[in-house]
């Protein structure tokens, strides 16, 4: 217990400094968005090709897990989608509470916490697991918030969209990762410590940005709805993966990093997605908020049973 507190509070820690450092103007607007991109473009997709590329991919991919853990996935996001319907969510924010009950922030918070508590061997299996969980729950979001739309988001954003998906930044850096792990090609020494001082500023930055970018004002509206999403997202989601692993027998060095990223809060791009095509922007923001904050005990919980 005492390795996963100490892992889990300075990582939210760093999450609480950087909504008190926007509220105190140390991270204005001007900032978060260039710094966000930083992050997102350049030291993310470093610290994973650099994870994966030096891994043995033999030793760190398991295609069963990441069947099981797909299917969890599209379970979950079954789930929710008939629980929308039958608590008669109102059409506005239906799509965005399917999608928020299921979209995970992998890249921020996932991997911050496979990295620090399982260490290089961790996130390396987590990276790779990442790239494939992306591309599904980016897919299951277009299709989610395009059956609830709402008028004027129609296919050019799709389109748009699906690209993102396609260039998706950590897809890439994974899937390069991934080949050079394969093939066996050594990472020249110079360009290794390039990427290792670029990758050494991905997590701090990128658990700063989360905390700037939390909104408790949103969290008050649709409080039911919001919680329910929240359920779907940290308890319900990893707590059918970790059940379709003891059921395929794996072991828990193959399941947790899994586990991890299963119970990651609510991505922050589940805001964009639905503002761009028309879904209740609202009610993502606070759903984020609402998961981000209370994953801090939720993943002391799943770390503690994985």
């Amino acid at each position: 217990m005492g390795h996963i507190v100490s892992t889990i509070i300075p990582i939210f820690s760093l999450v609480a400094l950087g909504n008190i450092a926007r509220r105190r103007g140390f991270l204005p607007e001007a900032f978060m968005g260039p710094a966000n991109r930083l992050v997102y473009y350049l030291a993310i997709p470093a610290m994973i090709f650099r994870a994966i590329a030096k891994a043995s991919l033999t030793h760190h991919f398991n295609p069963i897990v990441l069947g099981l853990t797909l299917a969890a996935v599209v379970a979950v996001f079954a789930v929710c989608w008939g629980a929308a319907i039958l608590l008669q969510l109102p059409v506005e924010i239906r799509g965005a509470f399917i999608q928020c009950s299921f979209h995970g922030n992998l890249g921020y918070i996932g991997l911050a916490v496979a990295f620090y508590y399982l260490g290089g061997d961790g996130l390396a299996r987590a990276s790779i697991l990442a790239a494939f969980i992306m591309i599904l729950q980016n897919f299951l979001a277009v299709v989610t918030l395009q059956a609830h739309r709402r008028q004027g988001a129609g296919g050019s954003r799709i389109r748009a969209f699906v690209g993102k998906i396609v260039g998706n930044p950590v897809i890439v850096s994974a899937i390069f990762g991934i080949f050079f792990s394969a093939v066996g090609l050594p990472v020249p020494l110079v360009l290794d410590r390039s990427l290792q001082i670029l990758a050494g500023l991905a997590l701090p930055m990128a658990l700063l940005i989360i905390g700037g970018s939390l909104s408790m004002n949103l969290m008050r509206r649709r409080l039911g709805a919001v919680a329910g999403a929240c359920f779907m997202k940290l308890l319900l989601l990893p707590a059918i993966g970790l059940g379709f692993f003891h059921l395929a027998g794996q072991a828990p060095a193959d399941c947790l990093p899994a586990i991890i990223l299963l119970a990651s809060p609510t991505a922050t791009i589940a805001y964009v997605m639905a503002r761009e095509m028309g879904a209740d922007s609202d009610f993502a923001v606070a759903a984020i908020s609402a998961a981000t904050l209370f994953s801090a005990a939720t993943f002391v919980f799943w770390l503690s049973v994985g």
